[in-house]
């Protein structure tokens, strides 16, 4: 494809003392794709999507933003590219002492500079398309389910109307039913921004309901990478336990036996 990847990774690493988490990580995603990133606990889901977000520094590789490269931009240049992103956190990561319109909004008057009063207007847009009435702005997150502090921060996610959006583990902590509400929201919020979207996750149901493409990531490497409608026939034995959930197969989970 001639156009350029809105993003685009290529040899990263990221090393914690001894431990090698990636290791020569190559991934592009297209301008409006939706991209799945599979694997199991410790195989540098996380520390790939906060590489590419910037909180992590890779020790090595590029990371590209539509064409720029963004690996060791500091300051005003990194608050720039930044300014691209939505996060829906994992957990929701909502501030306490804040409202909840007030956590909607806190992009928008923080990074922004938005007046109080069309940032609150705004926030109570988002909080409508993720199916939340005005009578919820006024709550702490406290006061809320887990399923609508999840709707709450994927709410905060698109109120500047970001062009990329990443998701860390969006359904963890859900039961069932709110996480399949949760990944309908996050389909339906991501096409009507038109925007461009990783999500990282280890929930398959979760994998075929957002993704158009599913990359899976083991020890440090993406070993497969493909349509979501081609994972069930990937070829790879690894992709193939994973889906399955199956405890024999070529991924052997460490178990500490006392």
């Amino acid at each position: 494809m001639s156009q350029t990847p809105k993003i685009r990774v290529r040899g990263l690493k990221k090393s914690f003392g001894p431990k090698t988490v990636l290791n020569g990580v190559d991934l592009d995603i297209e301008s409006g794709e939706s991209l799945v990133v599979i694997g199991g606990s410790g195989s540098g889901k996380s520390v790939l999507l906060k590489c590419i977000l910037g909180i992590i520094q890779a020790d090595a590789g590029s990371i590209q933003i539509d064409g720029e490269e963004t690996l060791g931009l500091r300051g005003r240049e990194r608050e720039r590219v930044m300014r691209k992103f939505g996060m829906l956190f994992q957990g929701g990561a909502l501030f306490d002492s804040l409202k909840v319109w007030e956590n909607v909004a806190f992009g928008l008057i923080q990074g922004r500079g938005t007046a109080k009063d069309e940032a609150r207007r705004i926030a109570l847009e988002k909080l409508a398309q993720v199916g939340l009435g005005e009578a919820v702005s006024t709550l702490s997150p406290a006061e809320l389910s887990g399923g609508m502090q999840k709707r709450v921060a994927l709410a905060r996610a698109i109120a500047t109307e970001p062009e990329i959006i990443f998701f860390d583990e969006p359904t963890t902590g859900l039961d069932p039913i709110m996480a399949d509400v949760i990944n309908d929201l996050i389909v339906a919020c991501v096409k009507e921004l038109g925007a461009t979207a990783l999500t990282i996750t280890h929930d398959m149901a979760s994998a075929r309901k957002i993704a158009n493409k599913v990359a899976m990531i083991y020890e440090g490497r993406i070993i497969w990478h493909g349509p979501v409608e081609r994972i069930d026939a990937s070829g790879n034995d690894h992709v193939d336990q994973f889906i399955h959930g199956r405890a024999d197969g070529p991924i052997q989970m460490q178990v500490t036996r006392p």
